[in-house]
């Protein structure tokens, strides 16, 4: 009985790997045109701003320097505020939500009762009103009729000022900001301990570890991946502060809690000032590009992928 010849003709081989190639290409279509029509082109459009005045209505018109001359010197007081402001936020908001994110982590990963609670209730703010949260939070804070101040009255204790005091009001926005956040980042954590095996943990009770040992030596490395995802996105976050302030405090008191995307914000809807927006959002792209590439140079000694 004679046998067939299955082999793949060389001509017929290479057709098939074409499909291959055309339906990979059709596959990610979709993404790349994304990425083209609302990344690269609107990026390319603000870099060609930042030369032109423009108003929306008018056709824009090339200015050279001025708009930058504008943001960095004529305006530059409050464009320096916001640059400040943006830090304090980044460096409140990052680790104190990662913080308290971890923390409700262990204490789910402990044998509880009413688990599935515990999860809806700290994701609750995520599925929420972005402008219900904020409402509900000025009444918290209001400093003459708001909650926190009526029971620290009760104790003999006079409430600060909290969104009429400068100072008060930028902690204010990272303690609600970091509430509303802690969730989704609380469910993240909890995956990535989920990911942990016990055998890690019971060799070193056998070995008589610590609490802190066992967590030092064995969670903190196996949820490096977890956790600089999480602190990647937290910075993202915190780099494009609005909503939560803008709705609390429009920036105030005394441009407080005046954010860089807030500058960019009303430059280009309440002042129509498209190229000076432009310029603010160029330097938002910078900082935030930058410190993107840092975290990833860092992360490849921080960040263990071997486990």
């Amino acid at each position: 009985m004679e046998r067939k010849n299955t082999a793949v003709r060389p001509g017929k081989k290479s057709r098939y790997r074409r499909k291959e190639i055309t339906a990979a290409y059709l596959f990610i279509a979709p993404q790349i045109i994304g990425l083209i029509l609302f990344v690269l082109v609107p990026l390319i459009f603000a870099v060609v701003l930042c030369f032109c005045s423009w108003d929306f209505m008018n056709t824009p018109e090339f200015v050279g320097g001025r708009n930058f001359w504008n943001v960095f010197v004529f305006d530059g007081d409050v464009f320096y505020k916001t640059l400040l402001n943006t830090a304090i936020f980044i460096l409140g908001i990052v680790p104190l939500t990662m913080l308290f994110s971890l923390g409700l982590a262990l204490l789910a990963n402990q044998k509880l009762r009413g688990l599935s609670f515990y999860k809806s209730a700290f994701f609750m703010p995520m599925v929420t009103s972005t402008v219900a949260i904020a409402m509900v939070w000025y009444w918290l804070f209001a400093p003459d009729m708001g909650l926190i101040n009526y029971l620290l009255g009760r104790l003999g204790i006079a409430g600060p000022g909290w969104l009429a005091d400068p100072l008060w009001a930028r902690a204010a926005v990272i303690l609600m900001s970091s509430w509303s956040k802690m969730g989704y980042y609380f469910l993240l954590f909890l995956a990535g301990l989920k990911g942990i095996s016990s055998a890690y943990y019971e060799a070193a009770e056998m070995d008589g570890a610590s609490f802190w040992q066992k967590f030092r030596s064995i969670t903190l490395p196996m949820l490096s991946p977890v956790t600089f995802f999480i602190f990647v996105m937290l910075m993202i976050d915190a780099f494009n502060m609005f909503d939560l302030a803008y709705i609390m405090t429009r920036g105030g008191p005394m441009f407080s809690t005046y954010s860089l995307v807030m500058y960019i914000y009303n430059q280009a809807f309440q002042y129509f000032d498209l190229g000076s927006a432009s310029v603010a959002s160029m330097v938002l792209v910078v900082f935030a590009g930058s410190v993107s590439a840092i975290q990833f140079i860092v992360s490849k000694r921080l960040v263990n992928y071997d486990n």
